[in-house]
Order: C-alpha cells, then structure tokens, then sequence
C-alpha cells in the first residue's frame, strides 16, 4: 500500500503533463480506456467466475471512483501538483463525517481537533499563491470528498469477490463516464506528442491498474486508520514531482497551509493507531 502512494503520488506530475495537449476530461476517459483493455487481458481465463454481485459491486465502486477522477483531473488542471496533493488528502477527514452522516459513527475530540487543523490550513491556502483559494483547489476538495466515498465503498461493499473481475468492472465504468462526459464537454481529440502518450501510459498502468488492484486485494486486510495513515504519503510524492518535474514552488503562507493540513490530517490518525496499539497490548 506504500508502493501506491508513490504511484499514486506520480500521478499529479503525469497528468498535469499531459493537460498541456489534452483536455482533462478526454485524458481521464483515454486514460481508463487503456486500463480497461489491460485488466481485460489480465481476466482472461477468470470471465467464468463472472456474477452479477461482481457487476453490481464493480459498478458501485467504480461509480465512486468515477466521480472522484472526474473532479481530480479538473482540479488539478487548475491548481498546482503540491495544492492539489494536500486537498485531496483531505479525504481522510471525509471518511469519519460520511460514517456518522450515514451510519451514525461518532467523531472522537481528536478528529474534530484534526478538522480544526485543516480548516486553517485552508485559510493559510486560500490566502497564499496568486490566485488565492481558486476552483482548481475547490474541485480538489470535493475530489477529496468523492475519494472518501470510493475507500468506504471498497471496505463496505467488497468482501470475497474475485479482485480482477471487480476491478476489471470498475475501471469500465469510469470509461463510461469518461466517455460521455468526454462526448458533452470535451473539445474534439487532436494530434498530441510523445510526453502525453508517455503519460498517458504511466497513468493507465501505474496509479490504475497496478494500484487499484493492490488496493482493492490488500485494504479489505487492514483498518480504515491504518489504511488512512498509509494514504496521508500521497502529497508528499505529488510535492516532491512537483518541485523537481515541474519547477513548482510555494509561497510562505501556503507552505504553512499545507503543513497544517497535513497535521490536521496525520494527527487523528496516529493518535488512534497509538490508542489501538495500546488497548491491543493491554488486553
């Protein structure tokens, strides 16, 4: 899971690349497109095991992570690789506010300490860089919140099913969507260089098929707090591409913004990791 944060991470560099000659929208739909037809060859020989739970439970997720993609590629066309990573990580945040929306789950002091960490994070992000809090970075938030869905929807819905074909529907409906979204809003495909097919490749295989099928196969091992704080690593890779690939820098205040939201972030985690650790020793 470590490993698909780095991808993942490398993701942000990827793509803003390939915004240069593509329309987000149409690279999201080519994107998944190629990740289709790879899980497709990687199935062969498992389509008997197909069900109608697996469509059901495929569709769902990828429903989830459909909407997320959607709102991460336009969000991170319109703000920086390092603002984007730190918004996006605000998922974590999202998951304990949708469990207690949905399933009543309480939210301990110390998440509403981490949410009070973040708010101002927000503030500092919104008030450094040129353009201050910017729809790039509002769509990079509700990206976090459509990310939040996608983690609760792997740990609610997939149980024993078989990974592949589960992640083979998932990534078909994100081309779906892609697909119309990319028919209604998107300008017509043009000629692009080799860096976007280039990225274009790395986004397909890296952070697609190989992550969220490490993802859906290992999560459901482990807890939402440790998967969480697993997670809380993507901004620091999307950072350091951004600094080194993309000659990104911040301002003062937005380093602090950040900082702060990765507290805000790390925070309830760690301190609920320990709490674990802890009660697990003692009984």
């Amino acid at each position: 899971m470590v490993v698909t944060t780095m991808l993942w991470g490398g993701s942000f560099v990827f793509n803003k690349i390939g915004f240069r000659e593509i329309h987000p929208v149409t690279f999201l739909f080519i994107r998944f497109s190629i990740a289709t037809v790879l899980m497709g060859l990687l199935c062969i020989g498992r389509f008997s095991a197909f069900s109608g739970k697996i469509l059901r439970n495929g569709i769902i997720v990828g429903a989830a992570l459909g909407a997320a993609n959607f709102t991460f590629v336009l969000g991170v066309s319109g703000t920086t690789v390092s603002r984007a990573g730190f918004l996006n990580n605000l998922f974590v945040l999202f998951v304990p506010l949708i469990c207690l929306a949905l399933w009543k789950d309480t939210v301990g002091r110390v998440t509403l300490a981490g949410l009070s960490l973040a708010v101002t994070g927000l503030f500092l992000l919104a008030r450094g860089g040129l353009e201050g809090f910017n729809r790039g970075d509002l769509l990079s938030t509700v990206c976090a919140f459509f990310i939040a869905l996608q983690i609760i929807a792997v740990s609610k819905v997939l149980r024993d099913e078989d990974v592949y074909l589960v992640t083979l529907v998932q990534f078909a409906t994100v081309t779906a969507v892609g697909g119309v979204l990319s028919f209604l809003f998107a300008p017509p495909i043009r000629p692009f260089g080799i860096l976007s097919v280039g990225s274009l490749l790395y986004c397909a295989v890296f952070p697609t098929v190989i992550c969220f099928t490490l993802q859906n196969t290992y999560q459901r091992y482990t807890t939402p707090a440790q998967a969480g704080l697993i997670y809380t690593l993507d901004p620091i890779w999307s950072m350091i591409g951004g600094f080194l690939l993309l000659g990104e820098r911040l301002s003062l205040e937005e380093w602090a913004g950040c900082a702060l939201i990765f507290m805000g972030v790390a925070f309830p985690l760690v301190i609920g990791r320990l709490v674990e650790r802890r009660y697990l020793q003692s009984a």
